[in-house]
């Protein structure tokens, strides 16, 4: 019979089965698995997971409403300016088509502050000896100020135009004003802001609510020595495989679920056209989703390995929390030079890159490149986790370790 290794104070088990045979070549199987449904059956991660994609639909749905309602408001003046009253009125439809404006004539001035002090009128428009004035109770009524200033404007110019004789076309003559950019559009630049959080903020999320399980399950797993038995089943590589790509296969399926929801409901607001052109973007996310996820996943089963109880992990894990904060706000803030820079540092490139590809065209070299950068970089990562917590995973007996130790410790 093998004799037990002392390892950092504690027993360690018998030498577990060489991973060359076939029990050991599929055991990250069963451990995958296991990690999929104990989450698939965790009330909590089911009622979260509807919960979200109720929040999508809810959101989008009322955005879409929000859209598309039509505000009336009835405004009154007296006869002296009914003529400029009919023009809002007809203005309102052509300028925005979700404001009705009802025109009411009043005896006089005073009838016209009752009515809308009473609350049967919204407004009061006047003329004024510099103008016009548009009169509310006690608040604006910002839509129907913003119409009323452009008709009043454009009906005030054709007039003194006509007294002058000069017409309302050479006065407008290259006075227009239009949004234009060097790269991209500015419907791609409005969308790009959109799914550029989306991006950052589902990748943040999945990144800490997955991480942090992992590491749970790892800790847990550690604290009651069960992986003591595990690995004399199991090798470790084999275990730190089951756990990783279990998360990620339950991460990944929560995120296309996410943005399969949220490309159903776009599809029913003013914003439909957008989603041929947003489909591409979202394939390379989830590609560049993938990659750092893995590589990210690794590192937070290292910061269970290292940690012996659950008070250990705020410790273990805090530069990996660091590090996906940085993700989530580069996400957010790079512009310019540094947005093209960190599109191919990893793991910024995650969510950088998808993000560029929303707001502007990419060689596909570029992509091809940054995907290649960060897939390297997540295969490197892996080999160096792998170490870490096939060293610092049955070091039960002294407490919280740093990588140092854990680098250095015997297997």
């Amino acid at each position: 019979m093998t004799a037990p290794t002392r390892i950092s104070g504690t027993t360690a088990p018998p030498v577990s089965p060489a991973e060359g045979t076939e029990p050991a070549r599929q055991a990250w199987r069963v451990v995958a698995l296991r990690e999929v449904m104990v989450k698939l059956t965790d009330k909590s991660f089911v009622i979260s997971t509807l919960a979200t994609v109720a929040l999508i639909t809810g959101l989008t749905v009322l955005q879409a409403f929000l859209a598309t309602r039509t505000e009336t408001y009835t405004v009154v003046a007296t006869s002296s300016a009914s003529t400029m009253l009919d023009a809002v009125r007809a203005g309102a439809s052509t300028l925005d088509d979700t404001v009705v404006v009802e025109p009411r004539t009043v005896p006089d001035d005073a009838a016209a502050r009752a009515a809308v002090l009473d609350g049967s009128a919204d407004a009061w428009l006047a003329r004024a000896d510099d103008g016009w004035v548009l009169t509310t109770d006690s608040e604006p009524h910002q839509d129907l100020e913003s119409i009323v200033q452009q008709v009043v404007s454009d009906t005030t110019v054709q007039e003194n135009a006509a007294r002058t004789g000069v017409s309302v076309a050479d006065l407008e003559r290259g006075s227009q004003v239009r949004a234009a950019l060097l790269q991209g559009d500015v419907d791609h630049a409005m969308a790009g802001e959109v799914v550029g959080f989306a991006f950052a903020f589902l990748f943040y999320m999945a990144s800490l609510v997955f991480g942090y399980t992992l590491a749970g399950s790892v800790i847990e797993e550690k604290q009651s020595r069960i992986v003591e038995i595990i690995a004399t089943k199991i090798p470790t590589r084999q275990l730190l495989a089951g756990k990783v790509i279990g998360n990620t296969a339950l991460a990944m399926s929560q995120l296309v679920l996410y943005l399969a929801v949220g490309l159903i409901a776009v599809s029913f607001t003013e914003f439909s056209s957008l989603i041929p052109s947003l489909t591409g973007p979202i394939v390379w996310f989830v590609a560049f989703f993938l990659a750092g996820f893995v590589m990210l996943a690794c590192l937070w089963a290292v910061a269970g390995s290292l940690a012996s109880r659950n008070e250990d992990l705020q410790s273990t894990s805090g530069p990996l929390t660091i590090v996906v904060l940085a993700v989530f706000f580069g996400g957010l803030l790079f512009e310019g030079s540094w947005q093209v820079v960190a599109s191919f540092v990893p793991p910024f490139s995650c969510v950088v890159m998808p993000i560029r590809l929303v707001q502007q065209d990419v060689p596909w070299w570029q992509i091809g490149l940054s995907l290649a950068g960060l897939v390297v970089t997540a295969a490197l990562t892996i080999r160096l986790g792998e170490r870490l917590y096939r060293r610092s995973l049955l070091q039960t007996g002294g407490g919280r370790l740093s990588m140092r130790q854990a680098w250095g410790a015997d297997t």
